[in-house]
Protein backbone atom coordinates (compact mmCIF):
# COMPACT_ATOMS: atom_id res chain seq x y z
CA UNK A 1 0.00 0.00 0.00
CA UNK A 2 1.28 3.76 -0.36
CA UNK A 3 0.06 6.96 0.89
CA UNK A 4 -2.59 9.12 -1.08
CA UNK A 5 -0.53 11.08 -3.64
CA UNK A 6 -3.40 13.13 -5.27
CA UNK A 7 -3.06 11.28 -8.55
CA UNK A 8 -5.59 8.37 -10.03
CA UNK A 9 -5.10 4.86 -10.56
CA UNK A 10 -3.04 4.90 -13.93
CA UNK A 11 -1.75 8.66 -13.97
CA UNK A 12 1.45 8.71 -14.89
CA UNK A 13 4.05 8.14 -11.63
CA UNK A 14 0.98 6.71 -9.19
CA UNK A 15 1.84 3.99 -7.74
CA UNK A 16 -2.06 2.07 -6.42
CA UNK A 17 -3.00 2.41 -3.13
CA UNK A 18 -4.34 -1.05 -3.16
CA UNK A 19 -2.35 -3.77 -2.15
CA UNK A 20 -4.13 -6.18 -3.82
CA UNK A 21 -3.25 -4.65 -7.10
CA UNK A 22 -0.12 -6.83 -8.20
CA UNK A 23 -0.43 -8.09 -11.54
CA UNK A 24 -0.57 -4.21 -12.90
CA UNK A 25 2.82 -3.29 -12.19
CA UNK A 26 4.55 -1.66 -13.62
CA UNK A 27 6.64 0.21 -16.12
CA UNK A 28 9.31 1.98 -14.07
CA UNK A 29 11.29 -1.57 -13.94
CA UNK A 30 11.68 -1.09 -17.77
CA UNK A 31 10.52 2.36 -18.79
CA UNK A 32 9.61 5.37 -16.92
CA UNK A 33 6.36 5.97 -18.80
CA UNK A 34 4.61 2.96 -17.34
CA UNK A 35 3.22 2.24 -13.74
CA UNK A 36 3.88 -0.56 -10.72
CA UNK A 37 1.43 -0.85 -8.64
CA UNK A 38 2.31 -2.21 -5.57
CA UNK A 39 2.58 -5.38 -3.64
CA UNK A 40 5.38 -6.72 -2.25
CA UNK A 41 7.50 -9.22 -0.31
CA UNK A 42 10.36 -10.53 1.72
CA UNK A 43 12.19 -13.43 -0.21
CA UNK A 44 11.49 -16.71 0.50
CA UNK A 45 9.92 -16.64 4.02
CA UNK A 46 6.71 -19.11 4.78
CA UNK A 47 6.48 -18.11 8.64
CA UNK A 48 5.32 -15.12 10.14
CA UNK A 49 5.86 -13.51 13.96
CA UNK A 50 2.37 -12.57 14.04
CA UNK A 51 -0.01 -15.03 15.35
CA UNK A 52 -3.40 -16.75 13.98
CA UNK A 53 -6.72 -15.29 14.83
CA UNK A 54 -8.43 -18.43 14.98
CA UNK A 55 -6.59 -21.78 16.56
CA UNK A 56 -6.05 -24.28 14.06
CA UNK A 57 -3.88 -27.23 12.77
CA UNK A 58 -2.24 -28.01 9.55
CA UNK A 59 -4.02 -30.32 7.96
CA UNK A 60 -1.57 -30.63 4.63
CA UNK A 61 1.56 -29.62 3.45
CA UNK A 62 1.34 -29.16 -0.16
CA UNK A 63 4.00 -27.51 -2.50
CA UNK A 64 1.57 -24.34 -3.10
CA UNK A 65 -0.24 -24.04 0.23
CA UNK A 66 -0.49 -25.61 4.48
CA UNK A 67 -3.85 -26.09 4.65
CA UNK A 68 -5.23 -24.69 8.02
CA UNK A 69 -8.03 -26.64 9.64
CA UNK A 70 -9.97 -24.84 11.82
CA UNK A 71 -12.40 -27.48 12.45
CA UNK A 72 -14.38 -26.79 15.75
CA UNK A 73 -16.64 -29.70 15.26
CA UNK A 74 -17.00 -32.31 12.23
CA UNK A 75 -20.41 -32.45 11.91
CA UNK A 76 -21.91 -30.30 9.46
CA UNK A 77 -20.94 -28.80 5.85
CA UNK A 78 -17.06 -27.77 5.31
CA UNK A 79 -15.90 -24.35 3.87
CA UNK A 80 -12.99 -23.21 2.20
CA UNK A 81 -11.71 -20.23 2.59
CA UNK A 82 -9.33 -19.32 -0.69
CA UNK A 83 -7.31 -16.50 0.16
CA UNK A 84 -6.16 -14.45 -2.29
CA UNK A 85 -2.40 -15.47 -3.74
CA UNK A 86 -1.00 -11.75 -4.34
CA UNK A 87 2.10 -10.94 -2.12
CA UNK A 88 0.31 -10.87 1.10
CA UNK A 89 -0.08 -13.67 3.28
CA UNK A 90 -2.91 -15.39 4.05
CA UNK A 91 -4.03 -13.47 7.36
CA UNK A 92 -6.02 -11.61 5.06
CA UNK A 93 -8.62 -13.39 5.71
CA UNK A 94 -7.83 -14.07 9.72
CA UNK A 95 -6.46 -10.65 10.76
CA UNK A 96 -7.96 -10.03 13.96
CA UNK A 97 -11.37 -10.44 16.61
CA UNK A 98 -14.18 -8.76 14.79
CA UNK A 99 -12.21 -8.95 11.09
CA UNK A 100 -11.54 -12.12 10.37
CA UNK A 101 -13.35 -14.08 7.76
CA UNK A 102 -12.71 -17.96 9.48
CA UNK A 103 -13.88 -16.15 12.87
CA UNK A 104 -17.15 -14.86 11.31
CA UNK A 105 -17.83 -17.90 9.27
CA UNK A 106 -17.50 -20.36 13.00
CA UNK A 107 -19.62 -17.61 14.45
CA UNK A 108 -22.29 -17.88 12.06
CA UNK A 109 -22.39 -21.41 12.69
CA UNK A 110 -19.72 -23.38 10.22
CA UNK A 111 -17.67 -25.16 11.92
CA UNK A 112 -15.86 -26.91 10.07
CA UNK A 113 -13.64 -24.20 7.89
CA UNK A 114 -10.17 -24.49 6.30
CA UNK A 115 -8.12 -22.02 4.82
CA UNK A 116 -5.59 -21.76 1.77
CA UNK A 117 -2.11 -20.81 3.39
CA UNK A 118 -0.04 -20.29 0.22
CA UNK A 119 3.12 -19.99 0.42
CA UNK A 120 6.00 -17.72 -0.55
CA UNK A 121 7.93 -18.57 -3.78
CA UNK A 122 11.43 -20.52 -3.41
CA UNK A 123 13.84 -20.02 -6.01
CA UNK A 124 12.98 -23.66 -7.06
CA UNK A 125 8.79 -22.42 -7.76
CA UNK A 126 9.41 -20.19 -10.29
CA UNK A 127 8.03 -22.95 -12.63
CA UNK A 128 5.11 -23.56 -10.90
CA UNK A 129 1.86 -22.63 -12.70
CA UNK A 130 -2.09 -21.92 -12.25
CA UNK A 131 -2.30 -25.20 -12.78
CA UNK A 132 0.03 -26.25 -9.72
CA UNK A 133 -2.00 -24.20 -7.93
CA UNK A 134 -5.42 -25.73 -8.98
CA UNK A 135 -4.26 -29.15 -8.77
CA UNK A 136 -3.40 -28.77 -4.81
CA UNK A 137 -6.44 -27.21 -4.18
CA UNK A 138 -8.21 -30.39 -5.84
CA UNK A 139 -5.78 -32.48 -3.62
CA UNK A 140 -7.18 -30.31 -0.31
CA UNK A 141 -10.72 -30.50 -1.50
CA UNK A 142 -9.89 -34.38 -1.44
CA UNK A 143 -8.70 -34.38 1.88
CA UNK A 144 -11.70 -32.16 3.32
CA UNK A 145 -14.59 -34.45 1.68
CA UNK A 146 -16.67 -33.20 -1.15
CA UNK A 147 -18.53 -31.30 -2.08
CA UNK A 148 -16.99 -28.52 -0.10
CA UNK A 149 -18.24 -24.84 0.03
CA UNK A 150 -15.61 -22.60 -1.62
CA UNK A 151 -15.43 -18.88 -0.32
CA UNK A 152 -13.38 -17.30 -2.39
CA UNK A 153 -11.31 -13.81 -1.64
CA UNK A 154 -10.14 -11.40 -4.54
CA UNK A 155 -8.23 -13.16 -6.43
CA UNK A 156 -8.74 -16.77 -4.55
CA UNK A 157 -11.84 -16.05 -6.27
CA UNK A 158 -11.30 -16.46 -9.94
CA UNK A 159 -9.23 -19.45 -8.80
CA UNK A 160 -11.92 -20.94 -6.87
CA UNK A 161 -14.52 -20.21 -9.76
CA UNK A 162 -11.79 -21.95 -12.23
CA UNK A 163 -11.93 -25.07 -9.61
CA UNK A 164 -16.13 -25.07 -9.49
CA UNK A 165 -15.84 -25.37 -13.52
CA UNK A 166 -13.23 -28.03 -13.81
CA UNK A 167 -15.09 -30.32 -11.06
CA UNK A 168 -18.59 -28.91 -11.04
CA UNK A 169 -19.42 -32.19 -8.84
CA UNK A 170 -16.71 -30.82 -5.89
CA UNK A 171 -18.41 -27.74 -5.20
CA UNK A 172 -21.51 -27.67 -3.07
CA UNK A 173 -21.69 -23.72 -3.12
CA UNK A 174 -19.56 -21.00 -3.83
CA UNK A 175 -19.13 -17.47 -2.74
CA UNK A 176 -17.19 -14.83 -4.56
CA UNK A 177 -15.99 -12.23 -2.39
CA UNK A 178 -14.66 -8.60 -4.83
CA UNK A 179 -13.63 -11.45 -7.31
CA UNK A 180 -12.12 -9.94 -10.35
CA UNK A 181 -13.63 -12.21 -13.48
CA UNK A 182 -14.43 -10.07 -16.50
CA UNK A 183 -11.88 -7.99 -17.31
CA UNK A 184 -14.16 -6.72 -20.49
CA UNK A 185 -15.98 -4.35 -17.88
CA UNK A 186 -14.27 -1.21 -17.00
CA UNK A 187 -11.98 -1.06 -14.40
CA UNK A 188 -8.60 0.59 -12.84
CA UNK A 189 -7.31 -2.60 -13.83
CA UNK A 190 -8.58 -3.72 -17.24
CA UNK A 191 -7.02 -0.02 -18.72
CA UNK A 192 -4.02 -1.15 -16.52
CA UNK A 193 -3.66 -4.66 -17.92
CA UNK A 194 -4.62 -2.96 -21.70
CA UNK A 195 -2.23 -0.31 -21.70
CA UNK A 196 1.15 -1.66 -19.63
CA UNK A 197 3.56 -3.50 -22.38
CA UNK A 198 4.04 -6.78 -22.07
CA UNK A 199 7.67 -6.54 -21.80
CA UNK A 200 7.31 -4.84 -18.37
CA UNK A 201 5.70 -8.16 -16.55
CA UNK A 202 8.78 -10.27 -18.28
CA UNK A 203 11.27 -7.95 -16.97
CA UNK A 204 10.07 -8.12 -13.81
CA UNK A 205 10.43 -12.02 -13.93
CA UNK A 206 13.79 -11.58 -15.19
CA UNK A 207 14.85 -9.02 -12.22
CA UNK A 208 13.44 -11.66 -9.81
CA UNK A 209 15.39 -14.74 -11.28
CA UNK A 210 12.49 -16.44 -12.36
CA UNK A 211 9.69 -15.08 -9.48
CA UNK A 212 8.58 -11.80 -8.89
CA UNK A 213 10.33 -11.27 -6.21
CA UNK A 214 8.34 -8.72 -3.85
CA UNK A 215 11.25 -8.26 -2.06
CA UNK A 216 12.15 -5.52 -4.48
CA UNK A 217 8.94 -3.98 -4.66
CA UNK A 218 8.98 -3.24 -1.34
CA UNK A 219 12.28 -1.56 -1.54
CA UNK A 220 11.59 0.81 -4.65
CA UNK A 221 7.98 1.05 -4.60
CA UNK A 222 5.97 0.27 -1.38
CA UNK A 223 4.91 3.46 0.55
CA UNK A 224 3.68 3.40 4.19
CA UNK A 225 0.18 3.29 3.92
CA UNK A 226 -1.52 6.17 5.86
CA UNK A 227 -3.74 5.85 9.07
CA UNK A 228 -6.72 6.59 6.97
CA UNK A 229 -6.14 4.37 4.45
CA UNK A 230 -6.26 1.56 7.57
CA UNK A 231 -8.85 2.76 9.06
CA UNK A 232 -10.88 2.84 6.15
CA UNK A 233 -9.33 -0.49 5.40
CA UNK A 234 -10.58 -1.54 9.10
CA UNK A 235 -13.74 0.39 8.91
CA UNK A 236 -13.12 1.26 12.73
CA UNK A 237 -11.38 4.13 14.47
CA UNK A 238 -7.78 3.41 15.70
CA UNK A 239 -7.66 6.56 18.15
CA UNK A 240 -7.74 4.13 21.41
CA UNK A 241 -5.57 0.95 22.61
CA UNK A 242 -7.06 -1.07 20.69
CA UNK A 243 -6.35 0.88 17.68
CA UNK A 244 -3.03 1.26 18.36
CA UNK A 245 -2.53 -2.56 18.25
CA UNK A 246 -4.41 -2.86 14.97
CA UNK A 247 -2.56 -0.85 13.47
CA UNK A 248 0.64 -2.48 14.53
CA UNK A 249 -0.80 -5.94 13.64
CA UNK A 250 -1.62 -4.25 9.72
CA UNK A 251 1.78 -2.52 9.34
CA UNK A 252 3.26 -5.74 10.21
CA UNK A 253 1.02 -7.75 7.80
CA UNK A 254 1.39 -5.24 4.93
CA UNK A 255 5.40 -5.99 5.48
CA UNK A 256 5.34 -10.08 5.72
CA UNK A 257 4.71 -10.46 1.58
CA UNK A 258 5.14 -12.91 -0.12
CA UNK A 259 7.17 -13.84 -3.64
CA UNK A 260 5.51 -15.26 -6.42
CA UNK A 261 6.48 -17.88 -9.39
CA UNK A 262 6.60 -16.33 -12.42
CA UNK A 263 5.08 -19.05 -14.69
CA UNK A 264 2.37 -18.09 -12.06
CA UNK A 265 2.01 -14.51 -12.42
CA UNK A 266 2.91 -14.53 -16.23
CA UNK A 267 -0.22 -16.81 -17.25
CA UNK A 268 -2.14 -14.24 -14.48
CA UNK A 269 -1.25 -10.79 -15.82
CA UNK A 270 -1.60 -12.40 -19.77
CA UNK A 271 -4.41 -15.20 -20.01
CA UNK A 272 -6.54 -13.74 -17.12
CA UNK A 273 -6.13 -10.17 -16.89
CA UNK A 274 -5.10 -9.08 -20.56
CA UNK A 275 -6.99 -11.92 -22.45
CA UNK A 276 -9.99 -12.50 -20.15
CA UNK A 277 -9.68 -16.04 -21.07
CA UNK A 278 -11.89 -16.83 -18.18
CA UNK A 279 -14.87 -15.15 -18.91
CA UNK A 280 -14.58 -15.53 -22.69
CA UNK A 281 -14.82 -19.49 -22.33
CA UNK A 282 -11.51 -20.55 -23.42
CA UNK A 283 -9.07 -21.19 -20.77
CA UNK A 284 -7.98 -24.50 -20.24
CA UNK A 285 -6.99 -25.81 -16.91
CA UNK A 286 -5.82 -29.04 -15.80
CA UNK A 287 -5.83 -30.48 -19.34
CA UNK A 288 -9.63 -29.32 -20.47
CA UNK A 289 -10.84 -25.87 -21.65
CA UNK A 290 -13.20 -24.65 -18.95
CA UNK A 291 -16.57 -22.74 -19.22
CA UNK A 292 -18.14 -20.47 -16.39
CA UNK A 293 -21.33 -21.75 -17.56
CA UNK A 294 -20.73 -25.50 -16.45
CA UNK A 295 -20.78 -24.12 -12.84
CA UNK A 296 -24.18 -24.75 -11.98
CA UNK A 297 -23.88 -24.40 -7.95
CA UNK A 298 -25.37 -21.68 -5.94
CA UNK A 299 -23.41 -18.77 -5.69
CA UNK A 300 -23.20 -15.48 -3.43
CA UNK A 301 -21.78 -12.44 -4.86
CA UNK A 302 -20.47 -10.03 -2.43
CA UNK A 303 -19.19 -6.27 -4.12
CA UNK A 304 -17.83 -3.15 -2.19
CA UNK A 305 -19.34 0.12 -3.31
CA UNK A 306 -16.56 1.85 -2.78
CA UNK A 307 -13.90 -0.94 -4.33
CA UNK A 308 -11.30 0.80 -6.64
CA UNK A 309 -9.89 -2.45 -7.30
CA UNK A 310 -12.52 -4.52 -8.58
CA UNK A 311 -15.75 -2.16 -9.00
CA UNK A 312 -18.93 -3.72 -7.79
CA UNK A 313 -20.37 -3.73 -11.33
CA UNK A 314 -17.63 -5.93 -12.55
CA UNK A 315 -17.67 -7.92 -9.50
CA UNK A 316 -21.34 -8.75 -9.54
CA UNK A 317 -21.47 -9.39 -13.22
CA UNK A 318 -20.24 -12.65 -12.97
CA UNK A 319 -23.37 -14.10 -12.14
CA UNK A 320 -24.32 -13.31 -15.69
CA UNK A 321 -21.94 -15.34 -16.76
CA UNK A 322 -22.54 -18.96 -14.57
CA UNK A 323 -24.83 -22.05 -15.43
CA UNK A 324 -26.53 -21.19 -12.07
CA UNK A 325 -30.28 -20.79 -12.49
CA UNK A 326 -30.92 -16.63 -11.46
CA UNK A 327 -32.86 -17.83 -8.62
CA UNK A 328 -29.57 -19.35 -7.17
CA UNK A 329 -27.79 -16.72 -7.10
CA UNK A 330 -27.17 -14.04 -4.40
CA UNK A 331 -26.09 -10.81 -4.45
CA UNK A 332 -25.16 -8.23 -2.03
CA UNK A 333 -23.48 -4.82 -2.04
CA UNK A 334 -21.95 -3.23 0.91
CA UNK A 335 -20.30 0.18 1.24
CA UNK A 336 -16.96 -0.68 1.47
CA UNK A 337 -13.09 -0.37 0.00
CA UNK A 338 -11.32 -3.33 -1.75
CA UNK A 339 -9.82 -4.78 1.69
CA UNK A 340 -12.54 -3.87 4.01
CA UNK A 341 -15.07 -6.39 1.93
CA UNK A 342 -12.29 -9.00 4.03
CA UNK A 343 -10.82 -6.76 6.89
CA UNK A 344 -14.12 -4.75 7.91
CA UNK A 345 -15.46 -4.27 11.19
CA UNK A 346 -19.14 -3.04 9.68
CA UNK A 347 -18.32 -5.88 7.03
CA UNK A 348 -17.63 -9.03 9.54
CA UNK A 349 -20.80 -7.29 11.54
CA UNK A 350 -23.81 -7.65 8.67
CA UNK A 351 -22.14 -8.65 5.41
CA UNK A 352 -20.49 -11.97 6.72
CA UNK A 353 -23.34 -13.54 9.33
CA UNK A 354 -26.05 -13.34 6.13
CA UNK A 355 -23.21 -15.23 3.99
CA UNK A 356 -22.60 -18.24 7.18
CA UNK A 357 -26.56 -18.17 7.27
CA UNK A 358 -26.79 -18.71 3.16
CA UNK A 359 -24.32 -21.43 3.71
CA UNK A 360 -26.50 -23.36 6.37
CA UNK A 361 -29.98 -22.43 5.48
CA UNK A 362 -32.36 -23.92 3.10
CA UNK A 363 -31.85 -22.17 0.31
CA UNK A 364 -35.34 -21.44 -1.36
CA UNK A 365 -35.79 -19.72 2.16
CA UNK A 366 -33.04 -17.84 2.57
CA UNK A 367 -32.87 -16.65 -0.76
CA UNK A 368 -36.50 -15.11 -0.05
CA UNK A 369 -35.37 -13.43 3.06
CA UNK A 370 -32.60 -11.71 0.81
CA UNK A 371 -34.84 -10.33 -1.76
Amino acid sequence: MVEKTGKRLGDPGHVSDDPLLWPFAAARLAMDACFWWLERGPAERDDSSLPWTTPGTVALELATMRLRDCTRRRSGRPALVCAPYALHRALIADFAPGHSVVQSLQIGGIDRVYLTDWRSAAPDMCYLSIDSYLGDLNVAVDEIGAPVDLVGLCQGGWLSLLYAARFPAKVRRLVLVGAPVDLSIDSALSRLARNAPEMVYDQLVVRGGGNVNGEEMLRFWSRAPSRDDIAAALQKDLSDDEGAGLLARFDRWNTETLNLPGTYYLEIVNWIFRENRIARGNFMALGREVHLKDVKAPVFLLAGLDDDVVPATQALATGGLLGTPPAFIAAASEPSDHLGLFMGARIHAHAWPRIAEWLRGDLPKVLARSA
